[in-house]
């Protein structure tokens, strides 16, 4: 049976083809991103497929455009059976220019060179936002559709570094752990009015947002890319299409009696002692 499906920065590389697996599906598909141009080449490439989608403004951080995209979701498409909140992110604000602190750190005057104690409290703050209450609001939003009815899910987007924190990247780190304890919360939350809550967690996928990186311009790997691909037993970073086939399952009826897990989809990542 066609569900409607809304998916949040469903403009970006890893779920635009989450919204494209999952309108192939025969579903009707609402991409939401803040970006409408990138939202609604999306939709058209879907349309153009065979399938049902429009492309949505919407900010995941105001819940005032949200509401908006909801009553563009409820007219054009139907009430909300899935959600999947894809929207999220990373800031250099909330990077540490280092992977760990040496005493001469302190007297390093290089322009953009950042020690912990350098970390900006409002980048911080942008990451956290943008990852939790990313996720937050818009399943405020977009659950009220789903009360009540059967067969109805929520698909979070959590990461590797919820489980073990990367070296870096604190703010992202702590906003994904906040996503998987927010999923399991959540799905115990909502047992009672038929609503599953699952997540994921991405592995290393290259992506627009960490290509520089992973890699350098003639695609060679970085030194992180190398540490990263050393550490993971298959050998390689993930593709967009290796997260549909967990992603089509979460948010079908044959996963009914799945809720409140987070699926690690990393190549062997999290399995390795690197030993």
């Amino acid at each position: 049976m066609s569900k409607v499906i809304v998916v949040t920065g469903a403009g970006g590389v890893l779920c635009s083809t989450l919204a494209k697996a999952l309108a192939k599906e025969g579903n009707k598909v609402a991409v939401l991103d803040l970006r409408i141009e990138a939202a609604n080449k999306v939709a058209e490439e879907i349309n153009k497929e065979g399938g049902t989608a429009i492309g949505v403004a919407a900010n995941v951080l105001e819940k005032a455009s949200l509401e908006i995209a909801k009553s563009i979701v409820n007219e054009k498409l139907g009430t909300c059976d899935i959600l999947v909140n894809g929207a999220g992110g990373n800031h250099p604000l909330g990077t540490t220019s280092n992977p760990h602190l040496l005493e001469e750190d302190l007297l390093n005057t290089t322009e953009g060179f950042k020690t912990f104690f350098d970390l900006d409290s409002k980048g911080i703050e942008f990451v956290f936002n943008l990852n939790f209450i990313g996720t937050l609001l818009p399943t405020q939003v977009f659950a009220k559709d789903m009360v009540g009815k059967e067969g109805c899910s929520i698909l979070n987007i959590s990461s590797m570094n919820a489980f073990t924190p990367l070296t870096k990247i604190p703010a992202y780190s702590g906003a994904k752990a906040a996503i998987s304890n927010f999923t399991q919360w959540l799905s115990v939350h909502f047992s009672k009015v038929g609503i599953r809550v699952n997540a994921l967690a991405p592995g290393f996928f290259l992506t627009d947002q960490n290509r520089a990186l992973l890699t350098t311009e003639e695609g060679e790997l970085t030194p992180r890319g190398n540490t990263i691909i050393s550490q993971t037993p298959m050998g390689r970073f993930g593709g967009p299409e290796d997260l549909v086939s967990t992603t089509l399952y979460l948010c079908d009826d044959r996963s009914s009696f799945v809720t409140g897990v987070v699926i690690p989809i990393d190549g062997g990542f999290s399995a390795f002692s690197g030993v």
